[in-house]
């Protein structure tokens, strides 16, 4: 893709992966349905909080505990509740690319604005079955952010991977969650014409200010508003400022970083009087000890926010 398809095919900006809301319902998996309307009144509560778009069906959003209705119902939801208000971009991921790639196409069919995918899921994929994979996530047509967890796949995206990642067409961002701040000017001097999107809640700042030029983000879906005004503080260069945000929410923010994200943040929308709900297994409630310590954590942060805005 040219540099110039890039700049029109933007996944760039505060991209929300969106917490997933249940309800009970004795014939659903678990015993949890997916409340549809909940989740659109989310996304549409996102975007009307400055954020840029949302992106459904990740590892936030419990794609892999969802059946394949739920999961392409997910991403129609996403997409028609947010409409021209925002980006929608929808995670792929697959065991293998003919997975993966089906998703992009229903994505596609469904009017996403992208696709969020990570290398194979359940199979240590070498480089040239990384790039193949890819390829063929790519070749539907839609922009890709690919996603670089090696922590989950054991895959690591290297900067020197990603340049040959680069070349393919539709490839435009890749989200970095390896959580090592270097990368994004190593990945800026080596893939210059991809986007690098900070994924980490944890290291955001510091990413933003070494060039990343978007936030897949976690927390968010607590501190929206607050969340866009520090992507702004930071791309604008506004140090201080943005510090100032930051610090109070960068022990919440740790969590996203946790093997507990999903249930800390929603915990978290909780406390600020959003619905959280439970989590569908394998994903089990939090102990006491943690339950208390994201508790403690976010009251530090929303005593912080109030005393900032008054």
């Amino acid at each position: 893709m040219s540099d110039d398809q890039k700049q029109h095919a933007n996944l760039g900006g505060v991209v929300v992966a969106t917490a997933l809301p249940y309800r009970e319902d004795a014939s659903a998996p678990a015993g949890l349905a997916v409340d549809y309307d909940r989740y659109a009144e989310h996304c549409r509560w996102l975007v009307a909080n400055g954020c840029h778009g949302v992106g459904p069906n990740g590892s936030l959003g419990e794609y892999s505990s969802l059946t394949d209705e739920e999961r392409r119902r997910v991403a129609r939801t996403a997409v028609e509740a947010v409409g021209d208000s925002g980006t929608v971009v929808v995670g792929v991921h697959g065991v293998g690319s003919h997975q993966a790639r089906q998703w992009a196409e229903a994505a596609a069919e469904d009017g996403a604005d992208g696709v969020l995918c990570l290398p194979p899921t359940m199979y240590r994929a070498n480089r040239g079955e990384v790039l193949a994979h890819f390829e063929a996530v790519a070749s539907v047509g839609l922009p890709v952010m690919v996603y670089n967890n090696p922590i989950d796949t054991k895959v690591d995206l290297t900067p020197d991977l990603l340049a040959e990642i680069s070349w393919i067409d539709n490839v435009v961002a890749v989200k970095e969650f390896s959580g090592d701040v270097r990368r994004v000017l190593e990945i800026r001097e080596q893939a210059p014409g991809l986007e690098v999107i900070s994924g980490a809640d944890d290291v955001v700042l510091e990413s933003l200010l070494m060039g990343a030029t978007g936030w897949f983000a976690g927390f968010p879906n607590v501190f929206p508003a607050e969340s866009v005004r520090l992507y702004e503080l930071a791309v604008a260069g506004k140090v201080e400022e943005a510090r100032a945000l930051y610090e109070p929410l960068i022990a919440a923010f740790r969590w996203d970083s946790r093997t507990e994200f999903v249930q800390a943040i929603k915990l978290g929308m909780e406390q600020v009087g959003r619905f959280g709900g439970p989590c569908r297994p394998p994903r089990g409630a939090l102990t006491e000890r943690m339950r208390e310590q994201v508790k403690a954590d976010m009251a530090r942060a929303v005593a912080a926010l109030g005393k900032q805005a008054g």
